[in-house]
């Protein structure tokens, strides 16, 4: 199957054996990515297509003429449109906008009608608190100094692929710029798509439990989740269970976590020190990570980022596939707490199309990034 090499050693063994083929980049100095037409402008700041360009007046043509492009409110922009086989193997993006969540990104394999990935772009990236943006440092997903994009989550295809990105948000993103590296080869038969999909929920007291993936069918294997978490509450907020249902679960899963903190690789609720100072301390791993715990914000709740990527223990499924992830913490008699927090999630899998319609995505304002 297409995918990450099972280890490093596999990552820079396989180097020698991809000589030749054919690879390309998809940027805005290269829309298309054909061959031989990279930089073909000429400095015209009087030209919509390139008012950046004026910063290369004094140099000429090819040198970083359209460096980014614009997308005004309410528009899309379809960023790639590749004609396969082939595979996507890096993505890299940013913005001006601070809102990431304004900026939706969507993904199409082989001329379907609708996405396999939607999600705003900041939590594709592990990165969705707007207002406290920060570093990543792991595997499938980096992000640099300062919203730094990057993703080596491998997407196979077969007929085409295509890429959009909406600002569904009131304000232009004046700055938009990405690179899109893609391997033009044949697809193993086997080789499934890749999917991620975006879902919040402020959970309730009543049944403090937010839906991470559901209504998944067909035959996969998912890869990985992220969280941007917003605890209201004062206390320790990671007691909950993390869930997955598999090829017919129905009330109990197969698979369930002992805690929240221990589905993303922690222990003793990512504190310090569990006797001095129970402040959580950020971490990033290749595999998982907490890269965000901001606690001292007094005009808003405590913000976390949690990721956790299986890479080397993907969970398989057959027929169907459901997460779930409790929000509990702990009432000052010893019991648990059922919490009110807001959970915005992003799941990450690969399946065999065609694949179940997502839930409508929620509009802006109703997604509340912080």
């Amino acid at each position: 199957m297409v995918g990450l090499p099972l280890n490093e050693r596999d990552l820079l063994s396989s180097l020698p054996l991809r000589s030749g083929g054919v690879t390309r980049l998809i940027s805005p100095e290269n829309p298309t990515g054909a061959k031989g037409a990279a930089a073909p402008w000429a400095p015209n700041p009087d030209d919509p297509n390139l008012k950046f360009s004026r910063a290369a007046l004094d140099l000429g043509k090819g040198w970083n003429v359209r460096p980014f492009v614009n997308l005004p409110s309410g528009e899309l922009l379809t960023i790639a449109d590749i004609e396969g086989p082939g595979t996507i193997v890096h993505m890299w993006m940013t913005s001006d906008l601070k809102e990431y969540r304004a900026l939706v990104l969507r993904i199409y394999w082989d001329g379907e009608e609708t996405p396999s990935v939607e999600v705003p772009l900041g939590d594709f990236f592990a990165m969705g608190h707007d207002g406290a943006p920060h570093t990543v440092t792991s595997v499938p997903i980096t992000v640099a100094p300062r919203r730094g994009l990057n993703c080596y989550w491998q997407m196979p295809f077969r007929k085409s692929a295509r890429i959009t990105i909406a600002n569904e948000g009131r304000l232009a993103a004046r700055i938009l710029t990405y690179a899109i590296m893609v391997r033009l080869e044949a697809v193993p038969d086997d080789a499934a798509y890749f999917h991620a999909q975006w879902r919040r929920s402020l959970t309730r007291r009543e049944h403090p439990e937010h839906t991470i993936l559901s209504g998944v069918r067909g035959r996969g294997t998912y890869v990985g989740t992220y969280v941007a978490w917003s605890a209201f509450s004062r206390g320790w907020w990671g007691e909950g269970e993390v869930k997955f249902f598999l090829d017919g679960d129905a009330e109990l899963p197969t698979i369930c976590t002992t805690g929240t903190e221990d589905y993303f690789g922690g222990a003793w609720a990512f504190s310090h020190d569990v006797e001095k100072d129970r402040r959580e301390q950020e971490f990033s791993a290749p595999f998982l990570g907490l890269p965000l715990a901001r606690i001292d914000d007094p005009q808003g709740p405590r913000l976390f980022s949690l990721y956790r990527w299986h890479l080397l223990d993907a969970i398989g499924f057959n027929t169907d596939l459901r997460v779930t992830v409790q929000a509990l913490g702990w009432w000052p008699n010893g019991k648990y707490a059922p919490l009110t927090d807001d959970l915005a999630s992003t799941a990450y899998w690969y399946q065999t199309e065609p694949h179940a319609p997502f839930p409508t995505l929620p509009v802006v304002s109703a997604r509340w990034g912080r």
